[in-house]
């Protein structure tokens, strides 16, 4: 008589350094989706480009998430082409917020890089991508 085998777990997308960095995106979105909530909703009309843009940066932090957990070859690329976006957006928006200040009377969460988030919105795509590049799925693996 055999013993059945033990159950094969199935193996998990985000392990060790990953992990902290899905946790570090999560955060950024619930801090940016609250930030951009409570500033659409009381002041809009002061500076709806700005924060229009902070509500862009909590559906790209939701996404990056989201991407970044779920397994196969499509998150994979959806994790790499939101954090391009991300990366993208962080540069032109810091760049603008120091040469004409002006275009935003109130900060976004990418404004100045990040700085009012310690400058993590700048430096959290780059390893983001160093993360992805080394970890791609198995090949065959596009399921969603």
């Amino acid at each position: 008589m055999t013993s059945p085998s033990p159950a094969v777990r199935p193996r998990r997308r985000v392990t060790g350094v990953g992990v902290v960095l899905v946790a570090v995106y999560g955060i950024l979105a619930l801090a940016a989706t609250g930030r951009s909530t409570v500033q659409i909703l009381t002041d809009f009309s002061e500076a709806p480009v700005a924060y229009a843009l902070s509500a862009l940066a909590a559906v790209v932090y939701i996404v990056a998430t989201v991407a970044l957990l779920a397994p196969g070859t499509v998150w994979y690329r959806v994790a790499w082409i939101t954090i391009s976006f991300e990366l993208i957006f962080v540069l032109t928006v810091g760049t603008l917020s120091i040469v004409d200040a002006d275009l935003f009377p109130r900060n976004t969460v990418w404004s100045y890089f990040g700085l009012g988030y310690l400058l993590v919105p700048v430096v959290l795509p780059v390893l983001g991508m160093l993360w992805l590049s080394r970890h791609r799925p198995p090949a065959g693996g596009g399921r969603l």
